[in-house]
């Protein structure tokens, strides 16, 4: 039976797998909050054996262990280097940004200070011992932490309950230490003459007080920034065991495998490894040599637990989850487990509840983390692609990859970089970068804002637009974005989703959308309004949304067709008819009617939907075409058909008016549409006269597995910008203004689409140039809306304060 954890309980005995960081500072926590308890900590390493060199720890995390163990905190604080400024070098050129606050110290130092704090409780601590197996212990221990890395032995033993997924990535990097100290955060981009190859560094303790501190001189090729970026302020620290007098920074290197294969070291030592990295980065290391510590070249290991706990077994730390280190997250986040676990422990009545409240706490943190550090290290995977931006942007976009740092954060920190940025790119003075205007062939859209599309199903059953899309649409043109896009509109009866869905396929239909783009165009003058023509394939002939998403009809249901007879839910769904070449044809001539269409019907722009699984998405993923005609196999055939309709609809569309596709840059499936895939994808619809591609994902196959989070999607299309230099719109999950300016201003999207953000507030755009006082031509306000141009006052906040406090 498992032992009550709370107050008033017999003590738990514990045994910590893993002298980590987090298995340590757990094992501290736990003995201080209830010197009763019976801790063992087993380590099968010397005490003074640690793999890496400095360790980064943020504000927060600092906070939180001052506050549950001042004795830790003080001794931490005492050694921690800080600084302020992130260089960023570049073709030559080091650009730096300021006010970013930094605090590190050396490994084997915090382990030190660590077990100094273990032993002072009464913790024992059994080192070079091979820990008993996890479940071996638990027979006989209330509860048991498996802080044993990312290799866990535990996690291993037990993976039919802890379900973990360990995705291995594409970049290979190495550990390494320099005997000085730099005075910022530093990356370095540097061609090896088979890639690229990516330095990150960053001190972790300081030269001796007594040395002299001229260790800064001004670098080669250094370029200075505007008199706005703040000085540095050093905090100078002790020497410390195992560093040089001249202090010590670690240095890691990465790069692409195929980067690190071709230049042969894959076959070196790690002195050789060294040597060569030393010579790379002679300049930053200013000719001298790098120091190893058990340093070999490693791929990153992303790890995700389904269940962090079995039984009196606990994950912590990176036996939990990992987080590539270019966010500097790993004993961060060790250490903030040891928190939460221990106050857990703390606050739960059992064991059970304390466990599970521990994980509760965590995991929403975790994924958090988790998502930034998987856009920071793809950003990296990728570095190649944005080497030829001009190196202001550059930086912006490096220092903005994770997301976490954003535009407006960023200029809080610097405004001196970040305005150096905007002017570099063309963004005039004052002027937000979602508020510059951008030009598709013919049109010019006034600012970067789209309202996406998104399916109303509220059109008469006969497919026609009524009063509420007048309603709708208007209200959103009047809100002040650059393009407002229609739901998918259906180029046939049959290719409706629901009944409720509008078409543009009769002429009444036509009648109806001139309705709408005449009001917009009269009413909100500058508003281009655009259209999203599609069929929903095997996905139509169900409900509306709020009857049940996906589920057929009660009732009426009509034939549905697809490129194979594959049903969108295996005995929910009906199976569609695989359409025959001459059927394609029929369907290609729908597509090209309703285009006609809606050039009549007056749209600015039309957009050939190609994603979410419906029609012409079908063709597209291998999930869903299992054709062994001409229009299935390799990607080429799956793009016939959509191309045959895209040409045909570019035909029929005037030539001064913009076409855009939208697709699924991957299936979230596995076997589905790949990033790769999407690259080429958007690649032939653009050779084919595309003007920009709107890049979603997913929605294609039901048992898909999103990696949901702010910005999620627009990974990929930064990915296709970059890569061929088309236009792209980004969608999924933008909800700020200070996302869109970031995403626009580090050249990863060119226009950004909204969808929830527009229902929740339909002038959501004009807002967004309100709350940054931003009050020039990207964003009027319509004249009879004028009056409301400024936030309405609040209730009274100015009250005066006591002049006297009686005690």
């Amino acid at each position: 039976m498992t032992a009550p954890a709370g107050p008033g309980h017999r003590p738990l005995k514990v045994a910590v797998l893993g002298g980590g960081p987090g298995g340590l500072y757990a094992a501290a926590l736990l003995k201080r909050l209830d010197p009763a308890r019976e801790i063992t900590v087993w380590e099968r390493n010397a005490p003074d054996d640690t793999f890496g060199f400095g360790v980064v720890l943020s504000d927060e995390t600092l906070g939180g262990i001052e506050h549950a163990d001042p004795v830790v905190y003080r001794a931490l604080q005492a050694e921690f280097v800080r600084w302020d400024d992130i260089d960023i070098v570049h073709r030559g050129r080091t650009l730096t940004s300021g006010g970013h606050g930094f605090a590190a110290l050396g490994r084997r130092r915090l382990l030190a200070v660590l077990h100094e704090r273990c032993r002072a409780l009464g913790v024992r601590l059994r080192f070079r011992t091979e820990a008993p197996p996890a479940a071996h212990l638990a027979r006989d221990h209330d509860l048991v932490i498996a802080a044993d890395g990312v290799h866990s032995t535990t996690r291993t033993a037990h993976a039919d309950v802890f379900r973990p997924r360990l995705t291995t990535h594409r970049c290979r990097y190495i550990w390494l230490s320099a005997d000085f100290a730099l005075d910022a955060f530093r990356f370095e981009i540097a061609d090896t003459g088979h890639g690229i190859a990516q330095l990150h560094a960053y001190p972790y303790a300081r030269p001796s007080p007594d040395l002299p501190q001229a260790l800064h001189p001004v670098r080669a090729g250094e370029t200075p920034l505007p008199s706005t970026t703040p000085q540095r302020h050093p905090h100078p620290s002790p020497a410390r065991p195992g560093a040089s007098d001249g202090g010590a920074s670690t240095v890691i290197v990465e790069m692409r495998e195929e980067v690190w294969r071709a230049n042969g070291l894959d076959t070196s030592d790690e002195h050789a490894s060294a040597a060569w990295c030393a010579e790379l980065f002679a300049d930053t290391l200013r000719g001298r040599p790098l120091r190893t510590n058990n340093s070999t070249w490693s791929a990153f290991r992303t790890v995700v637990n389904e269940r962090w706990s079995h039984g009196r077994i606990v994950l912590l730390g990176d036996a939990a989850h990992t987080a590539h280190f270019s966010i500097g997250s790993g004993t961060k986040l060790a250490v903030e487990d040891a928190l939460a676990l221990a106050a857990c422990l703390r606050e739960q009545p059992t064991l059970p509840d304390a466990l599970a409240a521990y994980e509760d706490e965590r995991r929403p943190v975790v994924a958090s983390t988790q998502r930034a550090a998987r856009a920071s290290l793809a950003w990296f995977e990728d570095l190649a692609t944005y080497t030829a931006q001009p190196p202001h942007q550059f930086a912006f976009n490096l220092l903005t990859r994770s997301r976490r740092v954003t535009h407006d954060n960023l200029r809080l920190r610097d405004a001196g970089f970040t305005d150096t940025v905007a002017r570099e790119a063309g963004v005039p003075d004052g002027t937000p970068p979602m508020f510059t205007p951008f030009r598709l062939r013919g049109l010019t859209l006034r600012n970067r804002v789209v309202v996406s599309p998104m399916d109303m199903y509220s059109a008469d059953g006969d497919g026609t637009p009524g009063d509420f899309h007048l309603v709708h649409l208007g209200a959103r043109a009047l809100g002040g974005a650059g393009l407002v896009m229609t739901e998918m509109v259906c180029v046939s009866p049959e290719g409706r989703i629901t009944p409720a869905c509008s078409g543009l396929y009769a002429p009444e239909h036509e009648r109806a959308w001139r309705r709408v783009t005449d009001f917009v165009h009269a009413q909100a003058p500058g508003t281009a309004l655009g259209v999203q023509l599609g069929h929903s394939g095997r996905k139509g002939s169900t409900r509306r949304m709020w009857e049940g998403i996906d589920q057929p009809l009660p009732d009426g249901n009509w034939p549905v067709v697809a490129p194979s007879a594959l049903p969108y839910r295996p005995d929910v769904n009906q199976i569609p008819h695989a359409l025959s070449a001459v059927e394609l044809a029929a369907v290609r001539e729908q597509f090209t009617r309703s285009a006609a269409a809606a050039a009549r019907a007056g749209f600015d722009l039309l957009e050939l939907h190609c994603a979410h699984g419906y029609l012409l998405s079908g063709f597209l993923s291998p999930l869903t075409n299992r054709r062994t005609d001409a229009y299935g196999g390799s990607l080429a055939g799956r793009l016939r058909f959509p191309l045959e309709v895209f040409d045909a609809v570019r035909e029929q569309w005037p030539a001064d008016r913009p076409m855009t596709v939208r697709i699924s840059a991957t299936d979230w499936a596995e076997g589905g549409t790949t990033p790769d895939d999407a690259v080429a994808i958007a690649a032939a619809f653009a050779e084919h006269g595309a003007d920009a591609i709107d890049v979603s994902t997913g929605q294609v196959v039901p048992h898909e597995r999103p990696d949901f989070g702010r910005s999620y999607q627009t990974p990929f299309a930064d990915r296709i910008r970059n890569t061929l230099g088309i236009p792209v719109i980004a969608v999924g999950a933008i909800s700020s203004w200070d996302d869109v300016n970031s995403l626009i201003l580090a050249g990863r999207a060119d226009l950004c689409a909204l969808a929830r953000p527009h229902l929740y507030d339909p002038h959501w755009t004009l807002h967004a140039a309100a709350e940054q006082s931003y009050t020039g031509p990207g964003a009027p306000w319509p004249l009879p809306y004028q009056a409301g141009s400024r936030t309405p006052p609040t209730g009274r906040t100015d009250a005066p304060k006591p002049r006297l406090t009686l005690h």
